[in-house]
């Protein structure tokens, strides 16, 4: 029987026990916070300054994780004409409360994703059609997200895809947890290969031969206040699913990131010169 997650966390840190469930799913609920704001990366790679999102919405305990990890962050320098520069980069970054056992929780930082796509710098969407919410997840209430990764060549037509992961809102038995990811990576997959894409008509990656993008496909039921108005700042619970391979991708740096460390919605251009994290997290 499917157990809904909202409601589990609404104490979460506190010593609540999680609701029933099948054990191993159970185990493998998290919930997590995604954040987003800008950094200023110094021509050494250190950070010379960051800014979050909404300050005011953030619990104390992850505003004291902020404090104390970013400034210890360090990155490959960004060079311009071979001399390392300043850089400015939007930055989502995602927290992650793990059960670790006795109704304790292991709370940290678990991803980051950084880019600042300019326009006409990058792909944008030509034609874009809804992905359908297959049936049989909109009647038993199933909602989740798809982590799309989309390869798109030069007559602007998806040329490969592929779901590197989804995220569950609901916990089942391993079969249909697993049967429930397919059914939305599907519906999502099918969606995408119909899409068409403007190309860059300047910068330097203009004349690529392709462009990578990150997609966030969600599927996200209201029934019962499944999500309220404003949930930034505050904990969601899902179930993980596991990061899928990718043959196609011929540089290993561009999976370096945190796949669902993006906010939900939007085209996530996804470039070998972006800020690339060198040093740990500091997260859970």
């Amino acid at each position: 029987m499917k157990r809904f997650l909202m409601g589990l966390f609404c104490v979460l840190l506190s010593g609540a026990a999680l609701a029933a469930g099948p054990a191993a799913v159970r185990k493998r609920v998290q919930a997590s916070m995604l954040l987003t704001g800008t950094i200023v990366v110094a021509p050494d790679g250190s950070v010379s300054s960051y800014a979050i999102d909404k300050p005011e919405k953030l619990p104390p305990m992850v505003a004291g994780l902020i404090a104390e990890s970013i400034p210890r962050w360090k990155f490959e320098p960004t060079l311009l004409d071979g001399k390392p520069v300043a850089a400015k980069a939007k930055m989502s970054v995602r927290f992650v409360a793990k059960p670790i056992g006795d109704d304790k929780y292991s709370v940290g930082i678990s991803g980051t994703q950084f880019g600042q796509s300019v326009p006409s710098e990058s792909i944008t969407y030509k034609y874009r059609v809804a992905p359908t919410y297959p049936r049989e997840a909109a009647r038993s209430r199933v909602s989740g997200t798809v982590y799309l990764l989309l390869r798109v060549g030069r007559q602007g037509q998806v040329e490969e895809a592929v779901a590197e992961q989804v995220n569950l809102v609901v916990v089942d038995n391993d079969e249909e947890m697993e049967r429930w990811r397919k059914m939305l990576a599907n519906s999502a997959l099918a969606a995408a290969r119909k899409w068409t894409f403007n190309l860059p008509t300047s910068g330097k990656h203009m004349n690529d031969k392709y462009w990578l993008a990150l997609v966030p496909v969600t599927y996200d039921l209201l029934y019962g206040g499944l999500r309220g108005a404003d949930d930034y700042g505050k904990w969601q619970p899902y179930v993980p699913g596991p990061q899928q391979p990718v043959p196609w991708i011929d540089d290993p740096r561009l999976l370096s990131g945190s796949v669902d460390a993006l906010p939900d919605e939007g085209l996530h251009p996804l470039e070998k010169d972006s800020l690339r994290l060198i040093a740990p997290l500091g997260g859970a």
